[in-house]
């Protein structure tokens, strides 16, 4: 199946490129570009195209600051509002039936990021599972997280939860066209990372997604994000404000300001809610009662997300990237005591050795944002669903050296195969090659397993609330019951804070 590069959408044909072992496509639009009029309006259907579309380069990265397109030592993709796309990587080889489908939703905060980076390419891990691999992009902060609905109009709707939707949207692409290119639309698996995670959990727990995916995975998501309808409203007033614009003006200046000068606001308006309130990351899925009816981690404990496989984890020093590059996790102990409260701290404190130290205090910071709302996750969903849970532990030693650790995001080396690029190569060295190539093996064995039947392998027994039980990744793996069982209950009960309590 699909020997040719033109392959017929449901839009027009499309071209792709043929390399030694992969087909690609890449920017496919899944929905009409977001701008003019369709500014802060839902995805809308593309416009179909005569001829062949030529798809062998990539296009625009969503709305963001420069740095977060960063695709090389100095290169950069250009960003623009025209930015709902889609990448598509198949096997060469012929088969004889459908392949299994992946979607990958990346990472950076809803703020940044690109589906165009290397790491996200696929291709190892497209030949290696024989399985048809999905990359996207969808709106970014301003223009994909913040309800700007307050200011609507007669002529104009400001939506809510577009990033969210266009995931949705992207999906609805996979399953019209994706058989086309070999993929098995009754068989998709949607996953991602720190905020791609947490769009999964999302999507989960947004009814219009039902019945588009199959399985999902959610590697280090911040699971308890979400925007409460207040919240919401307030953050949005203050990024009019910063934008220079009062509620009478607001619908004119988002309309008519640039997307640059749009952008600036709202970003500058989020750093200083990440100052003022330490936990709470404004940029993100808003509870608006319609298209998200219920906070992702609620919907889930609940019974009122989508019971479909979960393999969900998080990895054991999630917070040292933070604490060495950026500043908005509570990864100092003034920071922490100010988001948990003074009770919280104290009781939370005694689980982590050596604490207010700076090693612990990190490790305690990245605990609060990743790793105790996805033990939530995990206990929740497994009363309706098969779940698996993970913990990623191995660190090669030039990461020891650094002080990082299994830091956040080093799982998705191993998940695409990158430790046999130059890069992957580079930060194996000296020593930890071997390791790396034995969890490469345990994540894309397991991940794929998953996405062709419902279940990694048999090694990985389900998690259940009596057992917990977790697969340590590592060099070797193992199996451990309630992993931290006593930093799991000084965690209990303690959520992100409001912005408008």
């Amino acid at each position: 199946m699909v020997a040719s590069t033109d392959i017929q959408t449901a839009d027009g044909v499309v071209r792709g490129r043929r390399g030694r072992r992969v087909l690609r496509w890449r920017s496919l639009p899944y929905a009409a570009p977001p701008v003019g009029d369709l500014r802060f309006r839902a995805p809308q259907p593309v416009t179909r195209w005569a001829g062949v579309r030529e798809s062998t380069e990539f296009g625009f990265a969503a709305m963001q600051h420069r740095a977060g397109a960063r695709v090389g030592p100095r290169s950069y993709q250009p960003t623009a509002e025209d930015a709902l796309t889609l990448n598509v990587t198949v096997p060469t080889t012929p088969s004889s039936t459908p392949r299994p489908v992946l979607v990958f939703i990346h990472g950076g905060g809803y703020l940044t990021g690109t589906s165009a980076l290397a790491l996200y390419s696929g291709g190892r891990l497209a030949v290696r599972g024989d399985v048809v691999l999905v990359s996207l992009n969808y709106r970014l902060g301003a223009f994909g997280y913040v309800d700007f609905g307050e200011f609507s109009t007669p002529d104009h709707d400001f939506e809510s939860n577009l990033g969210l939707r266009d995931q949705v949207a992207a999906l609805a692409w996979v399953r019209t066209n994706i058989a086309a290119f070999g993929g098995d639309p009754d068989n998709v698996t949607v996953f991602g990372e720190s905020a791609g995670a947490h769009a999964v959990l999302s999507l989960l727990a947004t009814p219009a997604a039902k019945g588009l995916f199959h399985q999902a995975i959610s590697q280090s998501p911040p699971a308890d994000w979400a925007m409460t309808a207040a919240d919401a409203r307030a953050f949005a007033l203050r990024c009019v404000d910063k934008l220079g614009a009062t509620p009478d003006t607001a619908a004119k200046a988002l309309l008519t300001a640039s997307a640059n000068d749009i952008r600036r606001a709202v970003d500058r308006t989020s750093n200083r809610v990440l100052r003022e309130r330490r936990g709470l990351f404004p940029i993100a899925p808003v509870v608006d009662g319609d298209f998200l009816p219920q906070a992702p981690i609620d919907a889930i404990a609940e019974g009122n997300a989508h019971r479909v496989p979960l393999i969900i984890g998080t990895n054991r020093d999630e917070g040292t990237l933070f604490a060495k590059f950026a500043d908005s996790l509570p990864t100092t102990p003034d920071r922490l005591r100010a988001a948990v409260g003074d009770d919280a701290e104290s009781r939370i404190a005694a689980t982590y050795p050596g604490y207010p130290a700076a090693k612990a205090a990190v490790r305690a910071g990245g605990d609060f944002v990743f790793w105790r709302p996805s033990v939530t996750v995990m206990a929740g969903h497994s009363r309706y669903a098969p779940t698996y849970a993970y913990r990623y532990d191995f660190t090669p030693r030039a990461a020891q050296l650094a002080g990082l650790g299994s830091t956040h995001a080093s799982d998705l080396i191993p998940v695409f195969g990158f430790g046999e690029s130059p890069a992957g190569r580079a930060i194996t060295a000296p020593g930890g090659r071997r390791g790396l190539r034995a969890v490469t093996d345990q994540f894309q064995d397991n991940w794929l397993a998953f996405a062709r039947t419902g279940a990694p392998l048999p090694s990985w027994p389900a998690y259940t609330e009596d057992s917990r039980t977790t697969m340590i990744i590592d060099s070797p793996a193992r199996l451990e019951h309630d992993p931290d069982k006593a930093k799991r209950l000084a965690w209990q009960g303690v959520r992100v804070p409001t912005l408008t309590t």
